[in-house]
C-alpha cells in the first residue's frame, strides 16, 4: 500500500530532532498535506547533546537550525491519550487532533533516583540545563550518581567550575559504552583533574545533601544530580494496544501502517535484539525512515543503523562510528595514545569494524570510512 494519497493530516508527537526530523523528511519525501507537531515543552526545539557539553560548560548555543517542513506547531502541550480506532490524539488541554498519519516521537525522561525529602537533579531539559549551570557556578560539592556519558559530562563541567566533585560509579565509568581500553583513559584522565570515584551503586537520596548507597554508606554534597538513565513516555499510550511494556516498532519503523515510531521512545530491531538506542544520531535515522515508511510502506528502506556517538569531557573530545562497546587494544591510525590526538580502529567478530577519533580534528564521513578494515 503507498500511503502518499491517503495521509492528508499527519500528526508528529513529541518536537525533539526525532520529531523535527520526520516533519522534513516527510516533506522531502514530497508530503504537502497538513502537518502538525505537538511539543510538551513552550520552546521551539533545541540540540540536547548541547545542554551537559557547550552550555553547561561555557554557555554555548544549544540552538537548531530553523526547521524549513512549516509545520503548525502546538508547543507546551502534551499528548495524554491515543484513540487507534478513531485516529485521535488527545491533549492534556482537552483537544482531540485527528490524524491519517501518526508519528510517535514523544522521546524520553530522566530516571531519578529519589527517596525521602528528594532533591535531586537531573540533566533532560534545557530548563535543567540552566539550573545545574546556575548551581555550578556556586561552586558547591557535587555528588553525581551515574557514570555513563552523561554523569561524566557532568562531573567534567562541575570540576571546570571549581567544585569538589565525587562520582558515584557502578563500576568503571563508561565500561559498558565505550569498553575497557577507553573506559580506563577517560578514568585515568578524569582522576588526574581531580575527580573522586566511588565503586558502589546508589540506593536512594537520604536528604537533600544525602546519597545512600547500597551497602549502608552515606555521602554528602552540597548538590547531588542523578545521571542514572532514562524512561521512554509511553503512559500517554497506555490504552492504545501499541504498547506492551514497551513500543516495539518494525525495521521501518512502523507500529501500524499508518503510526510510525522514531527516537528514544521506540525499540528497534539491531542485531543485539530488540531494544531502544538513545542516542541523538539514532533518532535521526530513524526518524529518516519512519517518515518515507508511513507515506510508501514497504517501498521504504529499511533502518540499516551505522551508529555515531561522541563525548566531550575532561578535556577529551571523542567521536566513534560504529557499534560500542569495543574490546582489546586497538589498531592505531594515527597517533599511539588512546588520550590522543588519535584515531583507533576494532573489528568486531562479525567483521564490523569501529572507528574512534580522540582529540582529533576529523570529518564523520571520513571516520566512518576508517571503520573498514579495508582502510
Amino acid at each position: 500500500m503507498n500511503g502518499a494519497d491517503t495521509r492528508r493530516r499527519i500528526l508528529v508527537v513529541g518536537n525533539g530532532i526525532a520529531g523535527q526530523t520526520a516533519c522534513d523528511s516527510l516533506r522531502a519525501a514530497g508530503f504537502d498535506g497538513s502537518l502538525t507537531i505537538v511539543g510538551d515543552e513552550p520552546r521551539t526545539a533545541y540540540s540536547r547533546p548541547a545542554l551537559s557539553k557547550a552550555l553547561l560548560v561555557d554557555g554555548g548555543s544549544p540552538e537548531l537550525a530553523s526547521p524549513m517542513h512549516q509545520a503548525t506547531e502546538l508547543l507546551g502541550v502534551a499528548a495524554v491519550g491515543l484513540d487507534v480506532e478513531s485516529g485521535r490524539v488527545h491533549l492534556d488541554d482537552g483537544t482531540n487532533l485527528p490524524y491519517d498519519g501518526l508519528v510517535i516521537a514523544s522521546g524520553s525522561r530522566a530516571r531519578r533516583l529519589g527517596g525521602t525529602e528528594s532533591a535531586e537533579l537531573t540533566l533532560r531539559t534545557l530548563d535543567d540545563a540552566w539550573v545545574l549551570r546556575e548551581r555550578l557556578a556556586a561552586q558547591p560539592s557535587v555528588v553525581v550518581v551515574g557514570a555513563g556519558p552523561l554523569g561524566m559530562e557532568i562531573a567534567s563541567a562541575a570540576i571546570a567550575a571549581r567544585c569538589q566533585v565525587t562520582v558515584v560509579a557502578d563500576g568503571r565509568p563508561m565500561l559498558s559504552h565505550l569498553g575497557p581500553h577507553l573506559s580506563e583513559a577517560f578514568t585515568a584522565t578524569a582522576v588526574a583533574q581531580g575527580l573522586t570515584i566511588v565503586d558502589g551503586s546508589a540506593a536512594r537520596i537520604d536528604s537533600p545533601r544525602g546519597v545512600i548507597l547500597r551497602d549502608g554508606s552515606r555521602i554528602e554534597a552540597e548538590l547531588i544530580v542523578t545521571a542514572i538513565g532514562d524512561i521512554p513516555n509511553t503512559e500517554w499510550l497506555a490504552t492504545s494496544g501499541l504498547a506492551d511494556g514497551r513500543l516495539e516498532a518494525d525495521s521501518r519503523g512502523r507500529i501500524r501502517p499508518n503510526i510510525v515510531a522514531a527516537g528514544d521512545v521506540a525499540a528497534i530491531p539491531t542485531r543485539q535484539g530488540i531494544r531502544r538506542i538513545p542516542l541523538w544520531s539514532s533518532a535521526i535515522e530513524q526518524a529518516k525512515v519512519a517518515a518515507v515508511a508511513l507515506l510508501s510502506g514497504d517501498d521504504a528502506p529499511e533502518l540499516d543503523l551505522d551508529p555515531y556517538f561522541w563525548t566531550e569531557q575532561f578535556g577529551l573530545n571523542l567521536k566513534a562510528t560504529g557499534h560500542l562497546p569495543v574490546v582489546g587494544e586497538p589498531e592505531f591510525l594515527v597517533g599511539e595514545r588512546p588520550e590522543g590526538p588519535s584515531v583507533m580502529r576494532w573489528t568486531h567478530d562479525d567483521g564490523r569494524g569501529v572507528a574512534v577519533a580522540v582529540n582529533h580534528r576529523i570529518a564523520i564521513p571520513r571516520l566512518r570510512r576508517m571503520a573498514s578494515t579495508a582502510g
